[in-house]
């Protein structure tokens, strides 16, 4: 399942988003509301958590704009507006839920995974094959041959960005735009998922998967593709 953070406070957004990866949910973060609705029109969510109060534009307006093109991904809007007139914007807006801050993780948690069960977002998710190689992207489960692969969370946005390109390219500024949203480490950080990512993906295996192409990017394909 992967969620769309949509939160200025930084602090909160991570906390939301290390509780989620510990039940397998994969998290987006954005804390600005025109480049979360770039991220929409460029990524497929399986659900929308968005905070009302942001910096450039407010949740409110930030989901009518979804709805505009997304008219059934779910979205949970969070909230320190507890009255009834605030609630019914966020309705009009095309909200599915709201959480009143502060809250606890386990509950959002529920909501979200209830949204998307009810909206058949999860159920729409198919399984990835590439040669002996299956990622199961609802249940966060990759397995190579037989063996079951865990990955670090980085290096499992990396391989589902490939896998949804397979066979094309994706450049390493896209992957490093995936990664890092808001700041582009100064270190050669992606070179170093990449090492571990090849170890656990290729290293014990025949056939070579991850290519690397010299000055565009990388691609995830099989030798006969």
């Amino acid at each position: 399942m992967l969620v769309l953070v949509v939160e200025d406070n930084r602090d909160l957004a991570s906390n939301i988003i290390d509780f989620l990866a510990l039940g397998g949910m994969e998290c987006d973060y954005s804390d600005r509301g025109k480049h979360a609705i770039q991220l929409i029109k460029e990524t497929r969510y399986d659900a929308v958590v968005l905070d009302i109060n942001l910096p450039d534009i407010n949740g409110f307006d930030v989901c009518k704009r979804i709805r505009q093109t997304h008219s059934t991904i779910p979205i949970l809007m969070l909230t320190a507006r507890d009255s009834l007139p605030d609630k019914q914007l966020g309705f009009d807006a095309g909200t599915d839920d709201y959480l009143v801050k502060p809250f606890a993780l386990p509950e959002l948690e529920m909501r979200l995974i209830a949204l998307s069960k009810r909206s058949g977002s999860l159920s729409s998710v198919a399984e990835i094959k590439i040669s002996d190689l299956t990622i199961d992207e609802a249940n966060h489960e990759i397995f190579r041959a037989n063996d079951k692969i865990q990955l670090p969370l980085a290096c499992w946005k990396i391989l589902l960005l490939l896998a949804k390109a397979s066979p094309a390219i994706v450049t390493r500024e896209q992957l490093e735009l995936k990664l890092w949203p808001e700041s582009i480490p100064p270190t050669d950080s992606l070179k170093a998922h990449f090492y571990t990512l090849r170890k656990l993906i290729d290293k014990s295996y025949s056939e070579q998967l991850i290519h690397s192409v010299r000055g565009v990017g990388y691609c995830l394909k099989a030798s006969n593709d």
